[in-house]
This record gives C-alpha cells, sequence and structure tokens, in this order.
C-alpha cells in the first residue's frame, strides 16, 4: 500500500468532565493532527498519475481542520452550566462543543470521519496531545 503523511497543529482548551486528576481542570495543548492517506494502486491517467492523491489536497483538508479546532475552548456537550457557556460567549471566547469528551482518542476517530466524508482515502489518523503521547484511529475494515 502506498502512505501519504502530513500534519497540522492547533492550539486549544479543554477539560475532562468528571474525570479525577489534572485533567479535570481547564488546560491548554499543543494537538498535532498526522493524518495518513493510501492506496493500493496509484493514479493511471490524468495530471494525478503516479500520485495517490495530490499532496495540495490532504494538506489543505487537514489544515482546515486544524484551524477550525484552533485557539477554542473544547468542551463536552452539557459539562458546562448553560449560565457558563452564556458568560464565556459574551466576553467573546471561541467555544466548540461536542458530542464526545474531548480526548486525544475521540479527536483522532472524529478528524478520520470527517476527512473520510470529504472522500480522502485515509488510513489512519494521529493525535498528539502532547510531543510525546499520541493517540491513533484507523478503521481495520
Amino acid at each position: 500500500m502506498y502512505i501519504l503523511k502530513t500534519s497540522a497543529a492547533f492550539d486549544s482548551a479543554h477539560f475532562l468532565h468528571g474525570y479525577q486528576g489534572k485533567c479535570a481542570n481547564l488546560h491548554g495543548h499543543r494537538w498535532n493532527i498526522e493524518v495518513e492517506a493510501g492506496a493500493e494502486e496509484l493514479q493511471t491517467e490524468g495530471e494525478k498519475r503516479g500520485m495517490v492523491l495530490d499532496f495540495f489536497d490532504l494538506k489543505s483538508a487537514v489544515r482546515a481542520l486544524a484551524e477550525e479546532y484552533d485557539h477554542a475552548l473544547i468542551y463536552e456537550e452539557n459539562t458546562l452550566q448553560s449560565t457558563t457557556v452564556s458568560a464565556l460567549q459574551t466576553e467573546g471566547f471561541r467555544l466548540i462543543a461536542v458530542p464526545y469528551r474531548p480526548t486525544a482518542e475521540n479527536f483522532a476517530k472524529s478528524f478520520y470521519e470527517t476527512l473520510s466524508r470529504k472522500g480522502l482515502p485515509v488510513v489512519r489518523v494521529t493525535v498528539y496531545e502532547t510531543p510525546n503521547n499520541c493517540a491513533c484511529y484507523e478503521d481495520r475494515k
């Protein structure tokens, strides 16, 4: 299998509701998304002959995904009081509610699904929460 890999990063804050430990507190990360796309065969015709896909298309999609989450507070839906959300919005903070606990594992799966829906031949998504700690998601169908 031929594999292409690209990455993009974003800075954001999160917390883990109901967690017993430091990560229960609001804190930030420099998240790094590493995406691998692949195919068994290279394209055989047209301007993309000899390619899995155009690196530009892969890089653009991954960078757009990172930009979407950059400099925001990402939190699990229904884990903040509505008055807290309203107060933060009134102050102009950018909030992103997600339907899952905002862990590296869940980000990896969510990003995989998002990029796959865009038609990219995603093989694996790795999300680094720190330079040394990451979670990967791949669909082993």
